[in-house]
Protein backbone atom coordinates (compact mmCIF):
# COMPACT_ATOMS: atom_id res chain seq x y z
CA UNK A 1 0.00 0.00 0.00
CA UNK A 2 1.43 3.24 -0.83
CA UNK A 3 2.29 5.96 1.97
CA UNK A 4 0.56 8.95 1.47
CA UNK A 5 2.56 12.10 2.85
CA UNK A 6 0.98 13.43 5.71
CA UNK A 7 -0.56 16.86 5.43
CA UNK A 8 -0.06 18.10 9.34
CA UNK A 9 1.77 20.64 9.37
CA UNK A 10 4.70 19.68 11.68
CA UNK A 11 7.36 22.29 13.52
CA UNK A 12 10.51 22.75 12.39
CA UNK A 13 13.78 20.50 12.89
CA UNK A 14 15.95 21.55 15.27
CA UNK A 15 19.83 20.38 16.30
CA UNK A 16 20.32 20.01 20.07
CA UNK A 17 21.37 23.32 20.79
CA UNK A 18 18.58 25.17 18.89
CA UNK A 19 16.02 22.98 20.44
CA UNK A 20 17.46 23.54 24.02
CA UNK A 21 17.70 27.59 22.69
CA UNK A 22 13.85 26.93 22.12
CA UNK A 23 13.36 25.09 25.67
CA UNK A 24 14.78 27.76 27.80
CA UNK A 25 12.66 30.76 25.65
CA UNK A 26 9.41 28.60 26.71
CA UNK A 27 10.81 27.97 30.01
CA UNK A 28 10.85 31.85 30.97
CA UNK A 29 7.09 31.80 29.96
CA UNK A 30 6.59 28.95 32.38
CA UNK A 31 7.77 30.07 35.36
CA UNK A 32 5.62 33.21 34.94
CA UNK A 33 2.59 30.62 34.24
CA UNK A 34 3.45 29.22 37.25
CA UNK A 35 4.24 32.37 39.51
CA UNK A 36 0.74 33.66 38.46
CA UNK A 37 -0.83 30.81 39.13
CA UNK A 38 0.44 31.02 42.31
CA UNK A 39 -0.34 35.05 43.06
CA UNK A 40 -3.92 33.65 42.04
CA UNK A 41 -4.41 30.96 44.80
CA UNK A 42 -2.83 33.77 47.38
CA UNK A 43 -6.10 35.69 45.86
CA UNK A 44 -8.25 32.76 46.89
CA UNK A 45 -7.25 32.68 50.37
CA UNK A 46 -8.30 36.32 50.95
CA UNK A 47 -11.63 35.15 49.13
CA UNK A 48 -14.54 36.06 51.68
CA UNK A 49 -16.10 33.50 53.13
CA UNK A 50 -20.14 32.70 52.54
CA UNK A 51 -21.66 31.16 55.90
CA UNK A 52 -23.91 28.01 55.13
CA UNK A 53 -27.02 28.51 57.57
CA UNK A 54 -29.13 25.89 56.15
CA UNK A 55 -29.23 22.22 57.44
CA UNK A 56 -28.17 19.83 54.36
CA UNK A 57 -28.67 16.60 54.91
CA UNK A 58 -27.18 13.37 52.68
CA UNK A 59 -27.55 9.98 52.50
CA UNK A 60 -24.10 7.80 53.48
CA UNK A 61 -22.98 4.44 53.34
CA UNK A 62 -24.08 4.35 57.23
CA UNK A 63 -27.36 6.37 57.22
CA UNK A 64 -28.03 10.27 57.20
CA UNK A 65 -25.52 12.74 57.97
CA UNK A 66 -24.92 16.62 57.02
CA UNK A 67 -22.18 18.86 55.53
CA UNK A 68 -20.64 19.20 58.83
CA UNK A 69 -20.19 15.11 59.20
CA UNK A 70 -18.49 15.09 55.35
CA UNK A 71 -15.81 17.24 56.57
CA UNK A 72 -14.88 13.87 59.07
CA UNK A 73 -13.32 16.07 61.61
CA UNK A 74 -10.97 17.73 59.39
CA UNK A 75 -10.81 21.34 58.87
CA UNK A 76 -11.26 21.66 55.10
CA UNK A 77 -13.93 20.03 52.54
CA UNK A 78 -14.15 19.55 49.00
CA UNK A 79 -17.28 18.22 47.39
CA UNK A 80 -17.42 17.39 44.07
CA UNK A 81 -20.59 17.03 42.15
CA UNK A 82 -20.65 14.41 40.21
CA UNK A 83 -22.93 13.39 37.46
CA UNK A 84 -24.60 9.96 38.59
CA UNK A 85 -28.25 9.08 38.67
CA UNK A 86 -31.30 7.94 36.38
CA UNK A 87 -31.16 10.35 32.92
CA UNK A 88 -27.46 10.59 32.85
CA UNK A 89 -25.54 8.78 29.98
CA UNK A 90 -24.12 5.99 31.20
CA UNK A 91 -27.13 5.20 33.85
CA UNK A 92 -27.16 2.59 35.99
CA UNK A 93 -23.77 1.08 34.56
CA UNK A 94 -21.61 4.33 34.56
CA UNK A 95 -21.63 7.87 36.07
CA UNK A 96 -21.02 10.31 33.50
CA UNK A 97 -17.95 10.14 31.46
CA UNK A 98 -16.04 13.31 32.31
CA UNK A 99 -17.38 13.12 35.74
CA UNK A 100 -15.82 8.93 35.49
CA UNK A 101 -12.59 11.06 33.64
CA UNK A 102 -11.98 13.16 36.59
CA UNK A 103 -12.64 10.24 38.91
CA UNK A 104 -9.91 8.65 37.75
CA UNK A 105 -7.52 11.18 38.08
CA UNK A 106 -7.89 11.93 42.00
CA UNK A 107 -4.94 11.87 43.92
CA UNK A 108 -4.44 9.45 47.04
CA UNK A 109 -6.57 10.76 49.16
CA UNK A 110 -4.16 10.62 52.42
CA UNK A 111 -1.96 13.21 51.53
CA UNK A 112 -5.04 15.62 51.62
CA UNK A 113 -6.08 14.46 54.61
CA UNK A 114 -2.68 14.64 55.98
CA UNK A 115 -3.33 18.86 55.18
CA UNK A 116 -6.08 18.93 56.98
CA UNK A 117 -8.53 18.33 53.88
CA UNK A 118 -11.15 15.86 53.33
CA UNK A 119 -12.38 15.74 49.68
CA UNK A 120 -16.29 14.42 48.61
CA UNK A 121 -18.10 13.04 45.90
CA UNK A 122 -22.00 14.18 45.67
CA UNK A 123 -24.40 12.07 43.31
CA UNK A 124 -28.57 11.75 43.14
CA UNK A 125 -27.90 8.03 43.16
CA UNK A 126 -29.04 5.92 46.15
CA UNK A 127 -25.92 4.36 48.09
CA UNK A 128 -26.58 0.86 46.70
CA UNK A 129 -25.63 2.21 43.26
CA UNK A 130 -23.17 4.34 44.44
CA UNK A 131 -21.03 1.52 45.92
CA UNK A 132 -21.81 -0.66 43.19
CA UNK A 133 -19.82 2.02 40.91
CA UNK A 134 -17.32 2.61 43.25
CA UNK A 135 -16.63 -1.43 43.23
CA UNK A 136 -16.41 -1.72 39.33
CA UNK A 137 -14.21 1.64 38.80
CA UNK A 138 -11.93 0.98 41.72
CA UNK A 139 -12.82 4.31 43.31
CA UNK A 140 -12.11 5.09 46.98
CA UNK A 141 -12.99 8.38 47.51
CA UNK A 142 -16.33 9.15 50.01
CA UNK A 143 -19.33 9.34 47.84
CA UNK A 144 -22.80 10.75 48.96
CA UNK A 145 -26.73 10.80 48.02
CA UNK A 146 -27.97 14.68 47.37
CA UNK A 147 -31.10 14.03 49.13
CA UNK A 148 -32.24 17.89 49.11
CA UNK A 149 -31.55 21.27 47.11
CA UNK A 150 -27.79 21.36 47.88
CA UNK A 151 -26.69 21.13 43.78
CA UNK A 152 -29.36 24.05 43.76
CA UNK A 153 -27.97 26.14 46.31
CA UNK A 154 -24.10 25.92 45.37
CA UNK A 155 -24.75 25.67 41.42
CA UNK A 156 -24.44 22.30 40.85
CA UNK A 157 -27.43 21.16 39.80
CA UNK A 158 -27.20 20.94 35.84
CA UNK A 159 -23.14 21.41 35.67
CA UNK A 160 -20.31 19.77 37.78
CA UNK A 161 -18.17 21.52 39.80
CA UNK A 162 -15.82 21.43 42.98
CA UNK A 163 -17.29 23.35 45.95
CA UNK A 164 -14.99 24.53 48.93
CA UNK A 165 -15.71 24.46 52.07
CA UNK A 166 -14.17 25.50 55.64
CA UNK A 167 -15.18 24.62 59.45
CA UNK A 168 -14.80 26.93 62.55
CA UNK A 169 -16.16 24.19 65.16
CA UNK A 170 -19.71 23.43 63.99
CA UNK A 171 -19.44 26.56 62.18
CA UNK A 172 -19.23 25.85 57.99
CA UNK A 173 -18.19 28.73 55.77
CA UNK A 174 -18.22 27.95 51.56
CA UNK A 175 -14.96 29.49 50.77
CA UNK A 176 -14.83 29.02 47.03
CA UNK A 177 -16.53 27.30 43.86
CA UNK A 178 -14.88 25.75 40.14
CA UNK A 179 -16.63 24.34 37.65
CA UNK A 180 -16.59 24.23 33.53
CA UNK A 181 -13.01 24.19 32.24
CA UNK A 182 -11.82 24.38 35.60
CA UNK A 183 -12.69 21.14 37.01
CA UNK A 184 -9.78 19.87 34.10
CA UNK A 185 -7.12 21.03 36.23
CA UNK A 186 -8.57 18.89 39.39
CA UNK A 187 -7.33 15.36 40.37
CA UNK A 188 -3.56 16.34 41.72
CA UNK A 189 -3.05 16.79 45.70
CA UNK A 190 -1.68 20.12 44.72
CA UNK A 191 -4.72 21.48 42.62
CA UNK A 192 -7.10 20.28 45.12
CA UNK A 193 -5.34 22.14 47.77
CA UNK A 194 -4.88 25.36 45.44
CA UNK A 195 -9.09 26.10 45.71
CA UNK A 196 -8.88 25.66 49.37
CA UNK A 197 -9.12 28.52 52.79
CA UNK A 198 -5.90 27.36 53.65
CA UNK A 199 -3.79 26.59 50.46
CA UNK A 200 -0.75 23.90 50.80
CA UNK A 201 -0.07 25.44 54.33
CA UNK A 202 3.75 25.85 53.26
CA UNK A 203 5.53 28.61 54.55
CA UNK A 204 6.79 29.71 51.35
CA UNK A 205 3.13 30.67 50.32
CA UNK A 206 1.79 34.31 50.58
CA UNK A 207 -1.49 33.73 53.04
CA UNK A 208 -2.94 35.59 55.62
CA UNK A 209 -0.95 36.25 59.12
CA UNK A 210 -1.73 33.18 61.59
CA UNK A 211 -2.64 31.07 58.75
CA UNK A 212 -1.19 27.32 59.29
CA UNK A 213 2.03 27.21 57.51
CA UNK A 214 4.71 23.97 57.67
CA UNK A 215 8.02 23.76 55.87
CA UNK A 216 7.45 22.66 52.26
CA UNK A 217 8.48 18.78 51.63
CA UNK A 218 8.75 18.08 55.39
CA UNK A 219 5.13 17.00 55.59
CA UNK A 220 5.41 14.76 52.63
CA UNK A 221 5.25 11.53 53.18
CA UNK A 222 4.24 7.34 51.84
CA UNK A 223 0.58 7.17 51.72
CA UNK A 224 0.46 4.25 54.32
CA UNK A 225 2.28 5.71 56.84
CA UNK A 226 0.90 9.23 57.49
CA UNK A 227 -0.64 7.58 61.20
CA UNK A 228 2.24 5.98 62.20
CA UNK A 229 4.23 9.09 61.64
CA UNK A 230 2.74 12.29 63.01
CA UNK A 231 5.51 13.99 62.58
CA UNK A 232 8.18 14.70 59.61
CA UNK A 233 10.99 11.82 59.64
CA UNK A 234 14.28 12.96 60.88
CA UNK A 235 16.23 11.10 58.02
CA UNK A 236 13.85 12.50 54.93
CA UNK A 237 14.29 16.14 56.90
CA UNK A 238 17.84 15.48 55.74
CA UNK A 239 17.38 14.24 52.60
CA UNK A 240 14.62 17.27 51.74
CA UNK A 241 17.35 19.64 53.08
CA UNK A 242 19.71 18.19 50.85
CA UNK A 243 17.67 18.13 48.05
CA UNK A 244 16.04 21.77 48.21
CA UNK A 245 19.54 22.69 48.43
CA UNK A 246 20.80 21.25 45.28
CA UNK A 247 17.44 22.92 43.62
CA UNK A 248 17.89 26.55 45.53
CA UNK A 249 22.13 26.12 43.75
CA UNK A 250 20.31 25.62 40.45
CA UNK A 251 17.65 28.17 40.38
CA UNK A 252 20.53 30.73 41.52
Amino acid sequence: MENKKSQMKTPSIVSPQEWEAAREQMLVKEKAFTRARDAMAAERRRMPWMAIEKNYEFEGPKGKVSLLDLFEGRRQLIVYRAFFEPGVFGWPDHACRGCSLGADQVAHLSHLNARNTTLTYASRAPQADIARLKSRMDWEMPWYTITDSFDTDFGVNEWHGHNAFIRDGANVFRTYFINNRGDEAMGSTWSYLDITALGRQEVWEDSPEGYPQTLPYKWWNWHDNYAAEASPDPKWVQVSDAGEAAFRKREA
